[in-house]
């Protein structure tokens, strides 16, 4: 039930390593399902040096944030974020997801072509 108010993103109990790395996926899957992959990976990487100011930011707005979602695992998502590895883990994730949905879409395209019985489409017909 809680799962479905704060979007998939909770981590049950304390924090440790599996579970950190269910909440990285869950955050990383739910990047990759917006279509914000790129811009998300790009403003991770360009932070990645700030990521202590970073996550005190989001200790910040944590009121803001918990006014308008449900999030049973912010305050362990802020924490994480103090560490340059974990920023650099959700990086990887969210490339992985990227990547196996882009796999996905380009098998689901072809079997589409293969089922309408096209080919690769050519820019000229050669007449015969």
């Amino acid at each position: 039930m809680d799962e479905q108010r704060d979007g998939g993103l909770t981590s049950p109990g304390g924090g440790g390593e599996d579970q950190d790395e269910a909440l990285l996926t869950a955050i990383a899957g739910r990047v990759v399902r917006m279509g914000l992959a790129v811009p998300a990976v790009f403003f991770l990487e360009s932070t990645k040096p700030l990521s202590f100011v970073g996550s005190q930011a989001l200790v910040f707005f944590e009121p803001f944030v918990k006014a308008f979602l449900n999030l049973a695992s912010y305050d362990r998502f802020t924490s994480m974020m103090e560490d340059r590895k974990n920023v650099e883990r959700l990086i990887r994730r969210i490339e992985e997801l990227e990547d196996e949905r882009a796999q996905a879409e380009r098998e689901a395209k072809a079997a589409r072509r293969a089922a309408k019985g096209e080919t690769k489409r050519r820019w000229f017909r050669r007449k015969s």
